[in-house]
């Protein structure tokens, strides 16, 4: 099945519903998910999908996937079925470094790291620093240099990798350091793949830029290099952020006239910013609206301090009425990774929900938790450091 290449504008809405835009790069409005999911085409994961992963993967499952952060796919079942038949798959995610690294770009590695420690599988991940260079600038983004790029994209890989990844598996394709390794295979989807359908998936102009436009057929590449290199189809699994959907749409379209499986997709909704805003960001002027790997102690206690929650306008009206976790920034990072243990996190919702839990309680009790972890992961990436250039493919040193 031919995934649709010009779907439904996901801003598109009945006059009875509230718009949303969930683009590449652009994510605004409160996302409807079931609604994104019917206009993307992409299948629910429901209730036997996580049976048949807690099966494969143990019990309990990572949070991740337990609290329906992953909330869509393409074509997982297949992958898990080669894999029940003992052929290998490998993982594939990425990051374009354009700034510095906040908690939700943390989601797909960490998915990552758990399938790569449970089933033992390789892990690419692509570095974009090619991609931030050639769309910085436009629509008002900070102008960047390939030098700011390259230097963000390796400085980002020392906070990303710190979620715990096996250097034997993991392989690194830094676009502007491994475009040896890309442009052939590039080539052969670019070939493939029309300026219109290139206009119709991302809504190009007249005015992009023709690196911009090319683009997509370097981030394909990935999805089809070990099959390339192993001279026989292995399936790939990519976890990303549902925003980031139609880069693979192109993908799977061009897949099988090259030869290769088309690649699988596990997609999580968006960690919203604590500012109440549908998505974290990187932007100057945003700062406060994510949590950042490198925040200290006093800059968590200031933004958890003032960030968006689901409670009430007064103390009387939460206690009688309770406040609403699901709208809250605070439960979502509960919800995402800070409270792995299923009973905490249970208690939290429920507490929250009866107004036994009012929202300053609710903060204070996250911060350390917070901190902690920004502790551990400052630490960890003295390790990443001794291997993370022998994992870059064509790096200057192999």
């Amino acid at each position: 099945m031919t995934d649709p290449v010009d779907p439904p504008e996901p801003h598109a809405h009945h006059p009875a519903q509230p718009a949303f835009k969930v683009t590449p790069w652009e994510v605004k409005g409160k996302i409807d998910y079931d609604r994104l999911r019917e206009q993307f085409g992409t299948s629910p994961v429901d209730a036997p999908l996580l049976a048949r992963l807690e099966r494969l993967l143990g019990s309990p499952l990572h949070p991740l996937l337990a609290r329906e952060i992953y909330i869509t796919h393409r074509d997982l079942p297949q992958v898990l079925d080669s894999y029940e038949r003992g052929d290998p798959f490998f993982l594939y995610t990425g990051r374009g470094p354009s700034g510095d690294i906040h908690l939700a770009h943390l989601i797909p590695f960490e998915l990552c790291a758990y399938l790569q420690r449970k089933l033992g599988v390789d892990l690419w991940i692509q570095v974009t620093d090619d991609e931030k260079f050639l769309f910085s600038g436009a629509g008002g983004r900070h102008d960047l240099t390939l030098a700011d790029t390259y230097k963000l994209g390796r400085d980002n890989l020392l906070d990303l990798l710190t979620v715990g990844f096996d250097p034997k598996k993991t392989h690194i394709l830094f676009d502007t350091v491994s475009i040896p390794t890309l442009y052939p295979l590039a080539l052969e989807v670019a070939k493939r793949v029309t300026f219109s359908t290139a206009k119709a998936v991302f809504g190009f102009k007249n005015d992009n830029n023709i690196g911009s436009i090319f683009f997509t057929a370097i981030q394909s590449v990935p999805a089809f290099l070990p099959s390339a290199r192993a001279h026989r189809p292995i399936p790939c699994l990519i976890p990303c952020g549902v925003d980031q959907d139609p880069h693979f749409r192109i993908t799977r379209d061009v897949a099988e006239g090259l030869g290769y499986p088309k690649p699988a997709l596990l997609h999580n909704r968006m960690l919203p910013g604590l500012l109440g805003d549908e998505k974290m960001s990187s932007s100057a002027d945003r700062r406060d609206n994510a949590i950042f790997l490198s925040d200290s102690p006093k800059d968590v206690q200031r933004k958890i301090s003032h960030a968006f929650t689901g409670g009430r306008a007064t103390v009387e009206e939460q206690r009688r009425l309770g406040a609403t976790p699901e709208v809250c920034s605070v439960w979502a990072l509960w919800r995402s990774r800070f409270a792995p243990e299923a009973k905490e996190f249970e208690e939290i919702t429920r507490t929250c929900r009866s107004g036994e839990l009012l929202c300053g309680e609710c903060k204070a009790r996250l911060v350390p938790r917070v901190d902690a972890f920004l502790a551990q992961q400052k630490e960890k990436r003295a390790e990443v450091e001794k291997w993370i250039d022998s994992a870059i493919e064509g790096a200057p040193h192999k």
